[in-house]
């Protein structure tokens, strides 16, 4: 497709009205045309590379009674408080390469089985992925963890083929946990104004949630 070319960093020069007549033609949703047009007129910033979390951004989501972590633009995971870690154990123990919300939603089983409706979570993840990532995709931070997918993953390879795109709504949300069973929150997120290269991801419990 069209954007599919977009995203491996061409040089082109569209005007909104083109974009605009394109989005028309195809049917586009607002979501598929505002990502269109965001990849006509931006260019790539340089990547930030970051180990760990900001400090103060650290301190405030271990101040946090409710699971909540800290994703790069590449969605690697550099932060997280003990109720994250209550709700999913193993990102404690993971190796930082294999850090990534992406790649463990597609390749852990133990966050697979904590996922009802794998299947749909998974394609909303990549299509919000996608959707923000935009022509940050001919980079390499984002490029390698798409191409390192697509050579080991076969789920993940026919769900990118669909060139899905969404963009991030907060909403309610479902996890089977290994001791309290079904339970529920709702899932928002932040950029912090000092670091927006980063977002602060928060799932608050509804009903008796923890």
């Amino acid at each position: 497709s069209w954007y599919t070319w977009l995203e491996q960093g061409r040089d082109i020069n569209v005007s909104q009205q083109v974009v605009s007549a394109v989005a028309r033609v195809l049917r586009l949703t607002s979501d598929e045309a505002a990502y269109v047009s965001n990849l006509t007129q931006q260019e790539a910033e340089p990547p930030v590379v970051r180990d760990a979390a900001p400090e103060h951004l650290q301190r405030l989501v271990d101040a946090l009674e409710f699971p909540a972590f800290i994703l790069t633009t590449d969605w690697g995971i550099v932060g997280w408080n003990r109720a994250y870690e209550w709700l999913y154990p193993r990102i404690s123990s993971l190796e930082a390469d294999h850090r990534n919300l992406l790649w463990l939603v597609y390749t852990d089983p133990q966050l697979r089985r904590m996922l009802p409706d794998w299947e749909q979570d998974s394609k909303r993840f990549l299509a919000e992925f996608r959707a923000e990532a935009g022509v940050r995709l001919a980079g390499p931070q984002h490029r390698a963890i798409v191409d390192r997918l697509r050579a080991t993953n076969e789920d993940f390879g026919r769900h990118w083929s669909e060139l899905g795109i969404s963009r991030f709504e907060s909403r309610r949300r479902q996890f089977r946990h290994r001791s309290e069973g079904l339970i529920e929150f709702e899932h928002h997120r932040l950029v912090p104004s000092d670091a927006v290269d980063l977002h602060v991801v928060m799932y608050v419990p509804v009903g008796d949630g923890r």
